[in-house]
């Protein structure tokens, strides 16, 4: 899938939204090297067949070679497209092909630019699909996976199992190998995560400005500054299913940019009955550079203009993530009122954070045993 984000022509077919999710052979280039941009104490390089050696600043590592970091030490990798890698102490990371970036064990930090078209953070038995996120985790020598969002979104995956969910920014997921599942993500503080060794001991992440917003709309939500807001608006407008919506459009004019995706997310918390209605409202208000304008009924009428594909996959993410039972009909209304926004809907995790059932395949007819006529009793093998 192609996970940068995009601006898609609403009056234009969908004929080539499959080929727009996958990475193209470019991009899937730019993770099969990478500059070692920053080495603190023991970090080594162990090249595939060859024995282990410590590796210098501006060294290249390709595909194949790992990166291992020995006690209290710290190294960054750059990759061609400004991903960048942070290990922290007794890690051992694999530069693998395509866009696939593979933990063996140990700490990490992953940044991937908004542009470069996602990746894969490959964690054990646990895989992450990220597009334009910064990412922190370990990967416990037990088998335990941590894995925190700091911006943006991810898609965690355990496929021997049939999960996946959906982790915004605040979150954590774990992955127990005992129990062997994925637990329900859990909100965690974001700005004591920016004391980790991987933040404070490198440069400023190009992300730091994504991530300042998310701690913002994290204090926000603690605070219940849009509960409090939507719970004004309503008990000016009356208490129904549509004075609701008329309190929730009052504040979407009115919000900043930067906080329409959590403000989603708290009126879909409060009203998870009325998630397909609040998640159309939104995205309406999403910046037209070219698309419809929220003057066009439901999208109805083309006025030649584009819609942000990110602003779209941010409000149906935060939607899903408040309640995901609902993450059938949120996509079902965005379709209903827009098919031609097929193609910047991110990839659906299941509706909860459960297994896929088996698949088990039943006889077309049943097996009705046969008839047994008592003048002719069943012979039995032997004669008898």
């Amino acid at each position: 899938m192609n996970m940068e984000p995009r601006c898609i022509l609403l009056v234009a077919p969908v004929a080539f939204a499959l080929a727009n999710w996958l990475p193209n052979d470019v991009a899937a280039a730019d993770l099969q090297e990478a500059k070692v941009t920053q080495v603190v104490q023991e970090v080594k390089v162990l090249p595939a067949g060859g024995a282990a050696r410590p590796v210098a600043v501006n060294e290249t590592v390709r595909q194949g070679n790992a990166v291992q970091t020995g006690t209290q030490s710290r190294s960054e990798l750059t990759f061609k497209d400004e991903t960048i890698t942070r290990l922290g102490e007794k890690t051992i990371y694999t530069i693998g092909g395509g866009r696939t970036i593979e933990l063996g064990s140990g700490q990490f930090l992953v940044y991937v630019p908004k542009k470069a078209g996602g990746a894969k953070v490959k964690m054990g038995a646990v895989t992450a699909a990220i597009t334009g996120t910064t990412v922190v985790g370990n990967v416990n020598p037990s088998g335990v996976v941590e894995f925190t969002v700091l911006e943006g979104t991810a898609r965690v995956h355990l496929d021997r199992a049939g999960q996946c969910l959906l982790v915004v920014a605040g979150q954590k997921v774990t992955y127990d190998p005992i129990a062997m599942r994925l637990e329900d993500p859990v909100e965690v503080d974001l700005q004591q995560q920016l004391n980790s060794p991987l933040v404070t001991g490198f440069r400023q992440l190009p992300s730091t400005p994504y991530i300042n917003v998310a701690i913002q709309n994290q204090r926000r939500a603690v605070a219940g500054v849009g509960s409090a807001e939507l719970a004004r608006a309503l008990e000016a407008a009356g208490g129904g299913p549509d004075q609701f919506m008329q309190a929730f459009n009052s504040l979407l004019v009115r919000y900043p940019r930067t906080e329409i995706c959590d403000l989603t997310a708290t009126a879909v918390r409060m009203r998870p009955d009325l998630a397909d209605r609040i998640v159309v409202a939104a995205v309406l208000t999403c910046q037209p550079t070219r698309g419809y304008t929220k003057d066009s009924k439901d999208f109805k009428q083309p006025v030649g203009k584009e819609i942000s594909c990110e602003c779209v996959q941010c409000i149906v993410d935060a939607a899903v993530a408040a309640s995901p039972r609902m993450a059938d009909q949120i996509i079902a209304a965005i379709l209903a009122a827009a098919p031609m926004l097929r193609d910047c809907l991110p990839e659906p995790c299941f509706p909860s954070n459960e297994f896929i059932p088996p698949h088990i395949i039943v006889p077309l007819t049943p097996q009705v045993p046969p008839v047994v006529s008592p003048e002719n009793p069943p012979t039995t093998n032997n004669g008898d």
